[in-house]
């Protein structure tokens, strides 16, 4: 009868293989890959990643992680190329033609096409004695062992060792374009790095007649008139300038009840917090979240280089951007 440890025991011998499977490609990060890093980082036009069944799958991956690190890339079907697809090709780019055996027939319909283009074609093999081995300018040899299943049949090993080897070319390539995470966000301007890395506080701060804003010279219930009005729970004080002197919040507010009991007579300009946070147009979001997070403040002043008060960013602007 079958049991958990079975399962478990089977589980384990496929990360065993599958790991002795991408050790081996130590082995095959050598003159040829930095052969193929440099024709693919000297382009000008795109890589072309060409494959079919499990090959195929692995090769869609592997443009897409290339196209998201700074390589534009996209995958082309072996099969759909032979029907009109092969037309995306120009002859600016580079194949990257992927095939475990080396001998998909789909593939090799298409060499004397690129032949013909005059471009670069890199293949990816577990036979560097194929014919798409020996059709290519380079070959980055992939060969494993065994698959991981007990038939030797499944794609497994071959499929890992391939994916391994397609992030291996993306991240040497990613090193040697200098890309940084600004790179990576711009690439995925929908996803939550994007935001993260791309929304400034300019994006989404109130402006204008929203900004909750006093003279030093009013009193504390004209300030708490445009508190009232503005909902920010808090009001920037500023100067005849516009430039910010300080703020008045609803916490100051708790306080001055406590410490005062003439309320009618009391001036802003003594209750106001003078050192208070404050954050620019530039300034991140996300990073400005983390500070609001950091000193239990709901609002920031937004000054430009003059100090003077051109915004105010909330606490729910940040969270209705999506950005956390």
């Amino acid at each position: 009868m079958i049991n958990r440890k079975d399962f478990c025991k089977w589980g384990k011998e496929v990360v065993e293989k599958e790991t002795a499977a991408i050790k081996n490609l130590l082995t095959c990060i050598n003159d040829d890959f930095a052969h193929a890093c440099e024709l693919i980082f000297a382009n000008k036009g795109r890589l072309i990643v060409i494959g079919l069944g499990k090959s195929g799958h692995i090769g869609n991956k592997i443009a897409a992680t290339l196209a998201s690190t700074g390589t534009p890339a996209f995958f082309v079907h072996a099969a759909e190329a032979t029907h009109g697809d092969f037309g995306m090709i120009t002859a600016e780019d580079i194949v990257l033609a992927i095939s475990n055996s080396g001998k998909t027939n789909e593939i090799l319909t298409l060499l004397p096409f690129i032949k013909h283009l005059n471009i670069p074609l890199i293949s990816i093999t577990g036979n560097p004695t194929s014919p798409l081995a020996k059709s290519a300018n380079i070959n980055l040899n992939i060969d494993v062992l065994s698959e991981a299943g007990p038939l030797d049949l499944a794609p497994t090993s071959s499929t890992t060792a391939c994916l391994v080897m397609g992030d291996a070319l993306a991240i040497a390539l990613l090193h040697a374009r200098d890309f940084k995470k600004e790179d990576f966000a711009r690439a995925h301007p929908g996803g939550m790095l994007g935001k993260r890395l791309l929304l400034n506080v300019q994006e989404l701060m109130r402006t204008g007649e929203k900004i909750p804003k006093v003279a030093n010279t009013v009193s504390l219930k004209d300030a708490l008139c445009e508190m009232t009005t503005k909902h920010l729970g808090m009001t920037t004080i500023v100067d005849s300038h516009n430039k910010l002197l300080g703020i008045f919040t609803d916490g100051d507010l708790r306080r001055t009840f406590e410490d005062h009991s003439d309320l009618e007579a009391l001036n802003i300009a003594e209750l106001m917090t003078q050192d208070c946070i404050t954050t620019t147009p530039e300034a991140l979001a996300f990073e400005t979240f983390n500070e609001m997070e950091c000193h239990k403040i709901t609002a920031i002043p937004v000054l430009d280089e003059n100090k003077h008060v051109i915004g105010i960013i909330h606490l729910h602007d940040i969270l209705q951007s999506g950005v956390i």
